[in-house]
This record gives C-alpha cells, structure tokens and sequence, in this order.
C-alpha cells in the first residue's frame, strides 16, 4: 500500500528529529510543559529552543510536554525555557512577555493557565519600580551598566588606535553582553535588547577576533549602530552623546556613542581626532 505524502512528511521530521537529538553530546533529557494549541506552535516553540548539537526540543500538541534534550556541558533548560517563553509560550519556568503573547497569531493565543515556579519571576516583564517583587530600578538598570562601560572602554582603545587593546576590551565587551540576565530588564529594556543582541554579539565576537584597527572600527560602525537604541532606553547616570563623524566611510558617515561631550573621533584617532560633532544627547 501507498504511503501518503503526509506521512512522508511525518516520516521525514521524525527522523530529521531523531538525528538532531543525536548529535548532541553530554546529552539530558526532561519533559516539561509548554503550553500552545497547533502545529504552528509546535514550529515556534521548537525553532525557538533548538540550537544545532547543543538543544533540541519536541513538543507534543495533544500533551503539551516538551522533551528536552540538551547539552549540560553548553545549556541548561532555565537557558531554553528562557527562550521558549520570549517567543511567546508559557511554560513552567517562565511567562511569556504579555506583548509577545499578543501578536500571536490567533489559532496560537493558548488559554494562560500556567504559573512558573516561585524562583523564576516572569520572563522580561520585571518593571522598573521599587515594588515589583523586589527588583529595584538600579538593579534593572545595572544589568546593562556594564554593557555601556566596555563599549566606551572599547571606543576609548580605537581612539588610540590600539588594536591590541580594542580587541581585549571586545573580549570583555562580550562578556558583559553575556552577562545580562534579560529577566532583571525592565520591558523597554528588554524589547531593546531582544531586537539587539544577536547583532551585538556577532559585531563584538568579530571585532575580539581582529588584530586590524581598519577591520576593528568598521565592526565598530556597526556595533554603534546596534547600541544606539539600547541607549535610547536605558537610564544612564550621565549623559551620553551621539556623535557623527561625516568623514568616514568614504563620505557615508559613522555614529558612535560617547560619555564625552568633547568629539574624539574613533574611526580615524590621532589623524581627525575632533572631526565630527554630537547629533544627539541621550540622558
């Protein structure tokens, strides 16, 4: 008897599964609840939590479990339920972001009737006010601090067009990028840096790698870019100026972010050092 193409398509997934599950090493596996009501859910939730030989996930629509299996020595499942919930999906660790859960599609928007565990606090909706479960506004606020901090230091070292240095400070720009615990964020915050943080993280990785300071400050132009709208939304202790070399780029132009109101030029140094001037003041 024929085999339908559906269950040709079955077929297929399945073992697609199967060998993604098997290709991840120091493998754990647990199941756990992740609510959602199709197959289009089923597609978010495991896009969302799968990383090639590191997680992979398989949801079951009629019983909402989720098998998790994933690597304890890169991932653990606070990491991926992490994700899951930022896509949407409510589970038993954390809450989907009230914003996100909105734009589901409809045959998504699941009934809400999970809690997380009263150790995790709901995914990114920790708000910036003294009273929320405790979190203080400074707390929310240092989780990107020191973001700011090595990115400045990281601007400092190009100025002086240290290419040694600019690529220690990348180094520990990127940890501070992996540092930040995204639940502390407050929602603006948090929006910011969902939209952010993949580019910042691929721009900072590439940019701690190189040892050319031309390579360096054109990595540097886009990292600009990508900070600029976390800038907008975090409260700074002191201002921070945007400041626009018109200069660079064969006369395109660059942005980058300053704790100076005195321009020092990181795309050219000691060359122009005080070419350009502050577009915008961010406080």
């Amino acid at each position: 008897m024929k085999l339908t193409s559906k269950i040709w398509m079955v077929i297929t997934l399945l073992l697609s599964a199967t060998n993604a599950f098997a290709q991840i090493k120091n493998a754990q596996t647990v199941s756990i609840q992740v609510s959602g009501n199709c197959e289009m859910c089923k597609k978010t939730i495991e896009s969302a939590a799968n990383i090639k030989s590191i997680a992979a996930v398989n949801w079951n629509e009629t019983s909402k479990m989720a098998s998790i299996t994933y690597n304890n020595q890169k991932t653990n499942t606070d990491e991926i339920l992490k994700r899951i919930a930022l896509a949407g999906y409510d589970n038993t660790a954390y809450l989907a972001p009230d914003e996100v859960y909105a734009k589901l599609p409809e045959c998504c928007r699941y009934n809400r009737t999970l809690k997380p565990v009263s150790k995790m606090k709901e995914a990114a909706t920790v708000k910036a006010d003294h009273n929320h479960q405790g979190v203080s506004a400074a707390a929310n606020t240092a989780q990107l601090k020191t973001v700011f901090e090595q990115y400045f230091a990281l601007k400092d070292a190009l100025v002086k067009s240290d290419a040694n240095a600019a690529g220690l400070k990348a180094t520990a720009l990127l940890n501070a990028i992996k540092a930040v615990e995204m639940e502390k964020l407050n929602s603006a915050e948090h929006s910011a840096w969902m939209a952010a943080v993949k580019t910042l993280t691929t721009d900072v990785t590439n940019l701690s790698k190189s040892k050319d300071i031309t390579d360096q400050r054109q990595t540097f132009s886009s990292l600009s870019v990508t900070m600029y709208p976390l800038a907008k939304v975090a409260k700074q202790d002191m201002p921070v100026y945007y400041q626009h070399c018109p200069m660079y780029n064969n006369g395109r132009g660059a942005n980058w972010l300053s704790k100076e109101s005195t321009v020092k030029n990181p795309f050219y140094g000691s060359k122009m050092l005080t070419c350009g001037s502050t577009v915008e003041i961010l406080k």
